[in-house]
């Protein structure tokens, strides 16, 4: 798996597998490949696109979406948030949405700014 596009290296993948569930360790059946589904994950936060077009070689879009919900669910992106948060490396990746919608409501969307140059009157 040390294909260029990926973005789970191997040094990464050391330090964030302890913090998923599905290892030997956990009761229950163990999860299958968390390394492919956090590429998944990965992809739809640097493209933002819909989990329907996850490139198939990303796994099965549905499957994914469905193992998605139930992790988010679960608090299992919360954990791993704090577990990984000291890395400055990986201030980068998780980004949620919020961010978009601000730069898009600070550029005066939707109706224009709303602010007036210093000074000026308003018209009577």
């Amino acid at each position: 798996m040390n294909d260029q596009r990926f973005v789970v290296s191997d040094v990464l993948w050391q330090r964030l597998e302890p913090h998923l569930p599905g290892k030997v360790s956990d009761a229950g059946a163990s999860a299958k490949d968390n390394r492919l589904f956090l590429e998944a994950v990965f992809s739809r936060v640097r493209t933002g696109s819909p989990w329907r077009d996850l490139l198939p070689t990303l796994g099965n879009w549905n499957s994914q979406f469905r193992r998605f919900r139930r992790w988010a669910k679960s608090g299992v992106f919360e954990s791993l948030f704090n577990a990984m948060s000291s890395d400055p490396d990986l201030e980068y990746a998780l980004i949620d949405g919020t961010i978009v919608q601000v730069h898009q409501k600070a550029t005066g969307a939707k109706g224009g700014l709303r602010l007036r140059p210093l000074g000026a009157r308003v018209a009577g």
